[in-house]
């Protein structure tokens, strides 16, 4: 349930209605205070709340109650866009457009530092990389582990970037504790347990879209993340599974304005994972800035035909230099707009 309140209410009056919501009615109470007005979101059993007498009283403007079963992730909750600060230096959500380049799997050290250098240089402001692989087949390479978090911070250290990489599984989480954003793999969308664990820690988490997942599943699992009191949540699209076979997966391009339509998190795209072919990350790269992307995450390697992983998808610094001057420049084209 939403309960707008009028502009002139006074802080002492939205605490005591606030306390007597909460009292009367068991319900869980966010506020949200905008320019104009304060927004109440009550989340819990709102079925015993006499929305007469809610709109009865003087400090109300007006209520409305909440049909989708997620709440924090809701727009109608938090109208304002969400924005999330990495390092104080990084800001996503707010606007601008930020890409996170890296390769799909952390090789050597030596690699790693030499392609944070190149995407550094080229515009990327966050370094991906893998160091724990999900991998179909369990003969394929599944990452250096930890030595591969080690490479990440050496990375880091070299560069300035902030990390980003994905966890696996909850007993991991204290090995996570030095990374910036902590992904959530398309295979883990639903891992609940996995996700009620992150919403306890105070970190960003980068939650990619299940293969198969409908958009409310999506936004389900990021309320489970929100609900244990992690508001820090991306959204990443990295295409769906569907009847096509020629791409890897199928980037929903609309999922893009939807989930800006309902919910206030920042989305962004993966358009290496989506085709998994690389002569393709570059068009389905600025159609998902036209679409209004908040940021990209692109595989880059500086030998993909020797890969270790995912090189059929993955760019040369080079290519990803041309491809990022392309979409930083699509980006101030659509802003002057």
């Amino acid at each position: 349930m939403i309960i707008v309140l009028k502009p002139s209410v006074t802080p002492e009056q939205v605490i005591g209605f606030t306390t007597k919501l909460t009292t009367d009615y068991g319900v869980n109470v966010n506020r949200w205070d905008g320019v104009h007005s304060t927004v109440l979101g009550l989340i819990g059993d709102t079925t015993q709340v006499d929305i007469e007498y809610i709109e009865a009283q003087d400090i109300v403007e007006s209520v409305r109650r909440v049909q989708e079963p997620y709440k924090k992730a809701n727009r109608k909750f938090h109208p304002e866009n969400t924005v999330i600060k990495i390092n104080n230096e990084v800001s996503i959500g707010d606007g601008s457009l930020h890409i996170m380049a890296g390769p799909c799997s952390v090789e050597s050290e030596e690699q790693i530092v030499q392609i944070a250098k190149d995407v550094k240089k080229s515009g990327a402001t966050l370094l991906r990389g893998g160091a724990f692989k999900p991998r179909t087949s369990p003969y394929a390479f599944q990452g250096l582990k930890s030595e591969g978090l080690d490479l990440l911070k050496a990375a880091r250290k070299a560069t300035g970037l902030p990390i980003v990489t994905e966890i696996m599984r909850t007993s991991h989480i204290d090995m996570f504790e030095n990374v910036d954003i902590i992904q959530v793999g398309a295979r883990n969308m639903q891992n609940f347990e996995l996700l009620k664990e992150l919403g306890k820690i105070d970190k960003p988490i980068l939650l990619k879209r299940g293969l198969s997942a409908t958009i409310e599943e999506w936004l389900m699992s990021a309320e489970y993340i929100m609900a244990g009191g992690n508001s820090k949540v991306m959204l990443c699209e990295r295409g769906i599974r569907t009847y096509e076979t020629y791409t890897r997966n199928t980037l929903d391009v609309s999922a893009i304005p939807i989930i800006k339509k309902l919910s206030h998190l920042p989305v962004i795209v993966d358009p290496s994972h989506a085709s998994g072919k690389s002569w393709l990350v570059e068009p389905l790269a600025m159609a998902a800035v036209a679409a209004g992307a908040d940021g990209l995450i692109i595989e880059v390697h500086n030998d993909p035909p020797h890969a270790l992983s995912d090189g059929a998808q993955s760019l040369t610094p080079e290519k990803f230099d041309k491809v990022a001057k392309k979409v930083f420049a699509l980006k101030e084209a659509l802003s002057n707009t």
